[in-house]
């Protein structure tokens, strides 16, 4: 098995003034996948917001980041992160879905996405958000 577990914090809008902060701190690399780079912008102000951010240093710190688009509900109290479990498995990934979906509801069904082979959102009886997906290189 090769699966992980990352911390994901949302944020409206300062998603990589956040990213940028923690890598200044822990070190590491910074990347960005911005609404535009998706063709996923809604509003033009939006446009350069956070879609998919992470930090990864070498030393073992990995948190991941994104802007909430103002068209989606978001408080900072209640809905400031997710669980982000990565597999480079596409069975193991649907796998872990398929057990952790009973008695959640599912924010975004389990499928392919432009950023990833597999990715899927959901919200389990415990009021926890998981994000599950299967890792793929960024060469943006």
């Amino acid at each position: 098995m090769s699966v992980t577990t990352t911390t994901h914090l949302n944020f409206r809008g300062q998603a990589r003034e956040a990213l940028d902060h923690y890598r200044s701190v822990f070190g590491g690399r910074v990347t960005v996948v911005t609404y535009k780079d998706m063709g996923e912008v809604r509003h033009e102000d939006e446009a350069d917001w956070v879609v998919w951010g992470e930090v990864t240093g070498d030393n073992g710190f990995h948190v991941m980041a994104y802007d909430v688009p103002s068209h989606l509900p978001w408080d900072q109290g209640t809905g400031s992160f997710f669980v982000s479990v990565r597999g480079e498995d596409t069975d193991e990934v649907t796998a872990l879905w398929q057990k952790l979906v009973a008695g959640s509801t599912v924010v975004q069904p389990l499928g392919s996405s432009p950023w990833a082979p597999l990715y899927g959102m959901l919200t389990d009886r415990f009021g926890v958000t998981w994000v599950l997906d299967v890792t793929a290189p960024y060469s943006g």
